[in-house]
């Protein structure tokens, strides 16, 4: 019987699994406007995404969020070619969040201060369910998410890590109920 059980669940994580790697979310439909646009750091392509999205003014705003508390406005406008106009607009940096909970929560906080009803989430295509699933918990539920993913080729390894955090994620979810 416990043999049996074990099977289920290994056959259960296993589809799941292949779910996860073979369906990786993709690029929002062109032309989606938002208020906001939402970059967490940490994978390439991802803040390149949200300037683009801004610059096509497809959102009004940008907040990147996860900034390393040492880099400075100045420096990140010189490193993705931001206009001091643009940076002192339409980008915020967020110093607080560490990882993708606090990610949430810093963007939550900024979503409320800023009155925004809806906004985009740019980030990689790996990560994105992780971070969509702590940002809807987090947000409001007057508050449309809008899904960017930013393709990219990511090594077994990474998959395999992300799907074991995106349960544990979810778990904890389920926890808080």
């Amino acid at each position: 019987m416990l043999r049996r059980i074990f099977s289920l669940l290994f056959l259960v994580w296993a589809i799941g699994f292949l779910w996860f790697v073979v369906a990786l979310p993709r690029p929002a439909p062109d032309g989606v406007r938002t208020d906001a646009v939402i970059v967490p750091t940490g994978g390439p392509g991802r803040i390149a995404r949200g300037l683009e999205v801004l610059a096509q003014g497809l959102a009004e705003k940008m907040l990147v969020s996860g900034v390393d508390p040492e880099v400075r406005p100045s420096e990140f406008a010189a490193e993705f070619a931001v206009s001091p106009e643009e940076m002192a607009c339409c980008v915020t940096l967020g110093h607080e969040a560490v990882d993708t909970r606090s990610n949430a929560s810093e963007i939550a906080k900024w979503v409320a201060q800023n009155q925004i009803r809806s906004l985009r989430l740019v980030t990689t295509d790996w990560h994105m369910r992780r971070a969509a699933g702590e940002l809807d918990r987090a947000l409001p539920d007057h508050v449309t998410v809008i899904r960017d993913a930013v393709p990219s080729q990511p090594q077994l390894g990474t998959l395999f890590l992300e799907y074991h955090k995106l349960i544990a994620s979810r778990a904890a979810g389920l926890a808080d109920l």
